[in-house]
Formats: structure tokens, C-alpha cells, sequence
């Protein structure tokens, strides 16, 4: 913000002491600080209201693309309604009129199908065991 070091703070207090006067600087020093504090406060609401303004700003653009994304889904499954509302009449109409002929089932298969039997395989042979060494360290 400001770039002001010891040395020119320094300067200000010298001068300001010259000029004012010991016995005023005080309550000169204290509405200085007032002021100052008047203006930090200001500046934090007008930061505040800056910052309010701009969530509700992201809330109503969220708003708006959840609006648009809802209105999309619902043009969406809209077009799902007519093919299942005839499905259903359709359905409907067959188990309440008998005499409309049921679909027909394909008939279930009456012979069996003939597999082959596996191919004879020999059985495998035994595997003949190695005899271990004793390790050493071990008691025999």
C-alpha cells in the first residue's frame, strides 16, 4: 500500500511535534487514529457488501444453469412418454380383451442334443519322491 519506512515516520513526528506543539499532539494523535479507524471500517463494509454481492451473483448463475439443467431432463424423459403410454394401452388392451390372441411362446425343444463322450485320457503316473539331505545342525 503506502511505502513509508522509520526514517520518513521519523520526519512526520518531528515536524508534526514543531508544529503542533507538545501539548496538543496528543489529542491530535488520537483523531488521527480515529479517522483512521473510521476509514478501515468503511473499507471492510464496502469489502463486505462487495463480497455479498458477488456470492449472490454466483448463486443466481448457479440457479439459473441448475434451471436450464432441469429443464433439459425434463424435455428429455418427455419424449419417453408417449412410446411407453401405447406400450401400456397396448398391454392393457391384451390381458383385458381374452379374445385378442396371446404372442406366441416358441415351442420348447423335444429331442435332446447327443454330446459326444470325452476322449479317454490316461490317468497320470505318480511322481517318485527325492530323499531329502538332513540339513546340518540337525539331530539325527
Amino acid at each position: 500500500m503506502f511505502d513509508i519506512g522509520w526514517s520518513e515516520l521519523v520526519v512526520i513526528g518531528v515536524v508534526a511535534l514543531i508544529a503542533i506543539g507538545p501539548k496538543e499532539l496528543p489529542g491530535v494523535l488520537r483523531a488521527v487514529g480515529q479517522w483512521v479507524g473510521k476509514i478501515k471500517r468503511m473499507a471492510s463494509d464496502f469489502q463486505g457488501q462487495f463480497q455479498e454481492a458477488m456470492r449472490e451473483a454466483e448463486v443466481a448463475d448457479l440457479k439459473k444453469q441448475f434451471d436450464e439443467a432441469s429443464n433439459a431432463a425434463t424435455n428429455f424423459t418427455a419424449g419417453f412418454d408417449k412410446p411407453l403410454e401405447s406400450a401400456k394401452n397396448q398391454i392393457e388392451s391384451t390381458f383385458k380383451d381374452p379374445a385378442t390372441p396371446a404372442p406366441e411362446t416358441p415351442p420348447a425343444p423335444t429331442a435332446a442334443v447327443d454330446i459326444p463322450p470325452p476322449p479317454d485320457i490316461p490317468a497320470p503316473e505318480p511322481v517318485a519322491e527325492k530323499p531329502t539331505e538332513a540339513k546340518r545342525g540337525d539331530a539325527a
